[in-house]
């Protein structure tokens, strides 16, 4: 699992749908106004890039998606008190320092979570979206193993209980593995953060179909508070 970053349960309804708001990256952005068929929690804050920005981090279904794209159940950890989408046909696999990590059969492809106490109120009080996101490509590079990493979105949107959630997709090129697409997700809740890590194969003699990535997608955005 991918991790810079310092997961079973019944059946959830699906996540809300996500209103976004694209716009180029800035430092700061006034939020729209919540129009009158969208509620705050539907409301998501978007910044894109295309940056190279150069993480130790703070701690020591789409009717669109092809037929042959595996379901998606849902996983909740009600001890953690988390909860996300799954592919059905993923396998749940036991290792150190995981609280949850799912691996399509054998291969590099994998979903992983991480729960670890925090002093943290709220990932805000550690800094903005694009603030985490350069410290995460900047820890990226500083592996041994990585020989690139580029940022590719910044996103923020509002979970259940109203909490900021961080996005982000990056993509590395490592001597572990080739180049890799990575779908990350962090909050903070109850002094604790909460990482969810999407790894998946992107080489460029077969790279991430669109399909796939909207499987992938659905899991990130399904990531919340239980």
């Amino acid at each position: 699992m991918a991790s810079s970053l310092p997961c079973g349960g019944s059946a959830t309804a699906p996540p809300p749908p996500r209103t976004s708001i694209r716009r180029p990256l800035k430092l700061s952005l006034i939020h729209p106004p919540v129009t009158k068929d969208e509620t705050p929690a539907m409301v998501t804050i978007s910044r894109r890039s295309s940056l190279l920005l150069p993480f130790p981090f703070f701690f020591s279904s789409s009717s669109s998606v092809a037929a042959s794209s595996p379901p998606l159940e849902p996983y909740n950890d009600s001890a953690q008190g988390f909860t996300l989408l799954r592919p059905s046909s993923w396998i749940q696999v036991e290792k150190a320092g995981a609280t949850a990590l799912f691996e399509e059969g054998k291969g590099s492809n994998s979903i992983g979570v991480v729960v670890n106490p925090v002093r943290l109120a709220s990932l805000k009080d550690f800094g903005t979206p694009e603030f985490v996101a350069d410290k995460l490509i900047r820890a990226e590079r500083k592996k041994e193993s990585t020989k690139d990493a580029e940022l590719i979105s910044v996103d923020e949107r509002l979970g259940h209980s109203g909490l900021p959630i961080y996005e982000f997709e990056y993509q590395i090129d490592s001597t572990r593995g080739g180049m890799k697409r990575i779908f990350s997700a962090a909050f903070v809740s109850s002094r604790k953060l909460y990482l969810l890590n999407i790894t998946y194969s992107d080489r460029p003699e077969n790279p991430l179909d669109d399909s796939t990535r909207l499987v992938l997608e659905q899991v990130l955005h399904s990531f919340d508070t239980l």
